[in-house]
């Protein structure tokens, strides 16, 4: 019902941009080229946590960038998932066409699940809702992709916000598991997991974990020029996108 009075909200009340709140516009020129920047990049957390898949972002977390994820996670501004999709969608593009061995099938978009209870108190599920966006955006671009939101919480914990780095990775740890026939769904397709936002890198490490339970998201290396994860030496994982992440975690690919 939430998730409904907002997008009835949306058609009433006076629209400004969420990233910097400018009248009469939901995404000014300013903040779209901020969310877009120079294009996806490979990015990696300070420290980078053994296990994390090969993540790409395509802009810092900072500025309107996190006033606009902010915007649509917090505050209902659900129509932002529009250009936030497409943000994603140029992630996934760069992740799966740096990191994909096969180079054949569908883009497998598996987002990283939200608790129940922030879905029950936001009235929508932010990341589940960009992924649908970007999947939209890239078969607009001709390429084959869709949501399978496999994952799911298997038991209740904290609010990462409150967390440091080390509470973070506790707090996830073993929290995120495949649902019942989920491993089916991945067969055929190139999996890229996906988030709206990268901090240390628990969640997304979490994930690949829950994933290689069932389905291994590793593959063997068939190119010398392919990215490799250390922790898995002599394999590959599947990639990860998110929209954002800390702008420290881009820093450190221009040193």
């Amino acid at each position: 019902m939430r998730g409904w009075w907002r997008e009835i909200a949306g058609l009433v009340l006076p629209v400004a941009c969420g990233g910097c709140g400018r009248p009469r516009t939901e995404l000014c020129p300013r903040c779209a080229d901020e969310l877009t920047g120079p294009g996806p990049r490979r990015v990696r957390p300070v420290p980078e946590p053994a296990g994390l898949p090969v993540v790409h972002a395509s802009a810092p977390y900072a500025g309107s960038v996190r006033s606009l994820l902010l915007a649509h996670k917090e505050r209902g501004a659900l129509r932002l998932a529009g250009p936030l999709g497409s943000a994603l969608a140029g992630a996934v593009e760069a992740a799966a066409s740096r990191c994909d061995a096969s180079g054949t099938g569908p883009l497998l978009l598996v987002p990283v699940p939200s608790s129940r209870r922030s879905v029950r108190a936001r009235g929508h599920d932010p990341t589940r809702r960009i992924a649908l966006a970007a999947a939209g955006r890239l078969r607009d671009r001709g390429r084959a992709a869709r949501v399978i939101p496999v994952l799911r919480q298997r038991r209740v914990v904290a609010d990462q916000s409150g967390l440091g780095a080390r509470g973070r990775f506790a707090n996830l740890a073993g929290a995120l598991q495949v649902v019942a026939g989920g491993a089916r769904l991945m067969e055929g397709g190139r999996v890229v997991l996906v988030d709206d936002l990268m901090t240390t890198g628990a969640s997304l490490t979490e994930a690949a974990r829950a994933l290689g339970a069932v389905h291994p998201p590793f593959i063997r290396a068939r190119s010398e020029g392919m990215e490799r994860s250390a922790p898995e030496r002599g394999f590959v994982h599947a990639p990860a996108a998110v929209v954002a992440c800390s702008p420290a975690s881009f820093e450190i690919n221009r040193n």
